[in-house]
C-alpha cells in the first residue's frame, strides 16, 4: 500500500539525541529521505548521519522545501524556526537524556579532536532546555505543525510500540518490519 503524504516529514531534535537512526527508519519505511551524503559514515554514526546541506541555510534561501513534500528531512532544533509557515510539517522530536547527549557530544568532538565548549554540563543543560522551550512554544503557536516526540531511550526498549506511533502519525502504509529491523542497542554506547 502506497500513501500520498502531501505534508513534509522533518525529524528534529538536539545533536546526538537519536536523529540520524530515526532518519534511517523513516527512510527504511518508505518515506525517501532527502539527504546529499556529503557528511559520511563514520564511528560515532555508522549507520550514517543523513544530513542535507541546505537546511542549514533555510533562513536564506528555503527552494530546497519545493522538493521536499512526501520525503523526511533532518533539522537540528534550532532551524525549524527558520520554516516558512505556509506548508504543513510533521515534525518527529527525539529527545534524549541530557546528559547522555551531553556525554555522546563530548565523546565526538574529542574523537575529531576538536574542543568542547567552556560551559560546564549543567550550564548546557540549561541552554538546551531554553532552546527546547522556545521550540516547543513556536511550534505550539503555528498549526500548520505537527508534533510526536519520541524519546530515544524508551524507543530502545519499546521499539514497536514507537513504530505504531510513526505509522499512525505519518499516514500509515509504512513498512513497519523494516523499520524495526533498523533499531540498534548496540549503538547505545552513552548511557547517563
Amino acid at each position: 500500500m502506497t500513501t500520498k503524504r502531501e505534508f513534509i516529514t522533518i525529524v528534529s531534535g538536539l545533536p546526538r539525541s537519536g536523529t540520524s537512526m530515526m532518519m534511517q527508519m523513516l527512510d527504511k519505511g518508505g518515506i525517501p529521505a532527502l539527504v546529499d551524503n556529503i557528511r559520511k559514515a563514520d564511528e560515532d554514526n555508522p549507520e550514517g548521519y543523513y544530513e542535507f546541506e541546505p537546511v542549514k541555510k533555510t533562513k536564506q534561501d528555503a527552494a530546497w522545501l519545493k522538493d521536499a513534500p512526501g520525503k523526511v528531512v533532518k533539522m537540528v532544533h534550532l532551524l525549524l524556526l527558520d520554516l516558512p509557515t505556509d506548508r504543513e510539517y510533521r515534525v518527529v522530536f527525539m529527545r534524549r537524556e541530557l546528559r547522555e547527549v551531553i556525554k555522546s557530544q563530548n565523546v565526538m568532538l574529542e574523537r575529531n579532536q576538536k574542543g568542547g565548549g567552556d560551559l560546564p554540563d549543567e550550564k548546557v543543560m540549561q541552554v538546551f532546555r531554553m532552546q527546547l522551550d522556545k521550540v516547543y512554544k513556536w511550534i505550539s503557536e503555528h498549526p500548520n505543525f505537527k508534533l510526536l516526540e519520541v524519546s530515544y531511550n524508551e524507543l530502545l526498549k519499546e521499539t514497536p510500540r514507537f513504530v505504531d506511533a510513526l505509522d499512525a502519525f505519518l499516514g500509515g502504509g509504512m513498512n513497519k518490519q523494516a523499520m524495526l529491523r533498523v533499531v540498534n542497542p548496540a549503538l547505545y554506547r552513552q548511557r547517563a
